[in-house]
This record gives structure tokens, sequence and C-alpha cells, in this order.
């Protein structure tokens, strides 16, 4: 298992092997993700525990975590108590979570298609975190819908390239785009992440921020959500 330092924080966190490590994804949500100190956050995939890490620096009011394996929880709660905090953490699909309603919802989700069989890995942990098998797009807006306060925020990234799809999707479901940001490998390259902040029936403008460059550390420093 070894320790590494979650960039744009101050907390290091434990990343056992076998299972998913943080990645650029992981950092681009963390860092553009915005909560009030009086609010829940849900973290959907928690995995080790980065995004409620990042989502700690804010001090919300409370955090809950859910994901498929007790054992993957356990990495995430080594990591809180590592650094004096504290969430729930559940053991469970959100398409059968039943809790509470949230303020701010946030989730780095499965990227690759079902029907892409090849890629679909046999580490149970690498499978769950990248393959849409687990957690459908579909599944997971009606999952948010379920679960975000009707004036709550729901942050995601997920590929450039299937932005359409998202933003059919999100309407569909009863959301707005109400911030857009695009993170590309280097200056002059095609977008790689797009980092959406989604609310119910909000009619305000969209707002899209300047480009982030996975290249230049500097150009992290957009990274800027809403609160």
């Amino acid at each position: 298992m070894r320790l590494d330092y979650l960039n744009g924080t101050q907390y290091t966190i434990y990343q056992p092997e076998g299972m998913y490590h943080c990645n650029s994804d992981t950092e681009l949500l963390g860092r553009f993700m915005r909560i009030r100190q009086k609010e829940s956050l849900l973290d959907i995939g928690t995995n080790n525990g980065a995004l409620l890490l990042y989502g700690a620096v804010y001090h919300p009011l409370s955090m809950t975590g859910i994901d498929l394996y007790a054992d993957v929880l356990d990495v995430a709660r080594k990591n809180l108590s590592m650094h004096g905090l504290q969430a729930e953490l559940i053991e469970t699909r959100v398409q059968d979570f039943k809790g509470k309603m949230f303020n701010v919802i946030v989730c780095n989700p499965p990227y690759f298609s079902t029907a892409k069989k090849d890629l679909i890995s046999t580490n149970p942990y690498i499978a769950a975190a990248r393959h849409e098998s687990f957690l459908s797009l579909p599944d997971l807006f009606a999952s948010v819908k379920r679960l975000l306060k009707s004036n709550g925020r729901f942050y995601l990234v997920h590929r450039a390239s299937r932005m359409n799809q998202i933003m059919q999707l999100a309407f569909s479901h009863g959301f707005v785009t109400r911030i857009l940001q695009i993170a590309y490998e280097t200056e002059g390259g095609k977008g790689k992440s797009a980092l959406f902040c989604f609310q119910c029936g909000n009619t305000s403008e969209l707002i899209v921020k300047p480009p982030v460059y996975l290249d230049d550390r500097d150009s992290f420093d957009r990274l800027e959500g809403m609160v």
C-alpha cells in the first residue's frame, strides 16, 4: 500500500495495490466542486475516499460515501481517520440507496461502454470503477434526481467526447448545466475531460469556465465550480 499526496489539499491518501487509484479526473473533479459549510455531501463510488477528502476542505455539515465493496470502504475509512475526519460509509449500489437527500452530490463514474468486452478488467475493483455495466449514465442521473435536494448541485466529470449524451440525459431528468469546464492534455489538443455542475430547473445562463491543461499545473488554479 502506497501513501500519496492528494494534489490541491493538505491531505495524503493510502492507495492499495490492486484497487483503483486516483487519476487526473479525480483531482479535476475534487478541485472543481464547491461546498458550503452547512451542506451535506454524497460521493457516489467513494473508492479510497479521495473525493471525500477534497470535500472535507470545505468543512461540510456531513459527508456520506457509497461503494460496492466493503473492503474498499475500509480504505476510505482509514484515509479519513488518518486526518481526523469522519463520513458515513455505506456498502450499496446507488440504484438501491434509500438515504436522505443531499445538498451536493459528486461522482467520477465508470466511463467505458459494456459493448467493449475486451476492456473489462478481471479485477472486480477496477471493473466497477471503469465499466458502465455497474452504473450506467441513465441510472446515475435517475439516482441523483431522487437523492438531490431541489436547490442542490451535482458535480460530474466524464469524457469530453460524450458531452452531447450527458447534457441530453441531464435535461431529460430535469437538470440544466450550470457550469462547464474542459480539461485538455495540452494547449491546442483535443478536449479530454469535461467537468459539469448541474442544477434542477435552474434557468440561469450557462457559465463556461476557462480551459485547464493537464501539462500545465498552473492552469489547475482555474478550477472553480459554484456555491
